[in-house]
């Protein structure tokens, strides 16, 4: 596990460890992709989940659900999605989801995440 500078993350993290361990290595998998993805990102405990914020500006998430894990983007709807793998109707917000471990590659989890902290 890839420890925070937030010890509110830490301690999300690892509650969740105690409640849905199958979850946690995924979403530390789909965590790392974030933070490797722009190391000026910044996360934080937020609507249930781990949030990414650049300049302030919140872009992207991360949120267990019981059935699956949802990986929201915020300006979703901007990016390029050829093959329709982006779910949502909302005005900005798209998200993926994930329910194990292949989808990260098989959704294209990094190039979406790339597309989502470009600056």
């Amino acid at each position: 596990m890839e420890f925070s500078d937030n010890n509110r993350v830490n301690g999300f993290l690892k509650d969740l460890q105690s409640i849905e361990p199958d979850k946690v290595e995924i979403i530390e998998l789909i965590r790392e992709i974030f933070l490797n993805a722009n190391q000026k990102l910044s996360e934080e405990i937020k609507y249930g989940g781990i949030v990414f914020n650049l300049s302030n500006s919140l872009v992207g998430g991360i949120f267990p659900y019981k059935q699956h894990i949802s990986i929201e983007f915020s300006n979703g709807v901007s990016f390029p999605d050829p093959g329709g793998m982006l779910e949502g109707k909302g005005k900005n917000r798209r998200h993926l989801k994930i329910v194990e471990k292949k989808d990260i590659d098989t959704k294209n989890v990094k190039i979406f995440v790339a597309e989502a902290v470009k600056e």
